[in-house]
């Protein structure tokens, strides 16, 4: 597994956030778009939930 790059990472804009996996699955599994969303607002819960799942599986946790 590589490490990640503090410095790589902020200069994509990204901050670090370490959670549980708990509260990965929770993310990976739960969308709290309202019936009523937009396509957009709905990418974005995808994004969260996919990248949510990604992690968890890296590192070794399953969903």
């Amino acid at each position: 597994m590589n490490e990640t790059d503090p410095s790589t990472e902020a200069r994509k804009g990204r901050v670090p956030l370490w959670l549980d996996p708990d509260d990965l699955r929770r993310l990976a599994t739960h969308c709290c778009c309202p019936a009523d969303a937009s396509a957009e607002e709905k990418a974005h819960c995808d994004r969260l939930r996919f990248r949510a799942s990604a992690a968890l599986h890296k590192h070794g946790h399953s969903r």
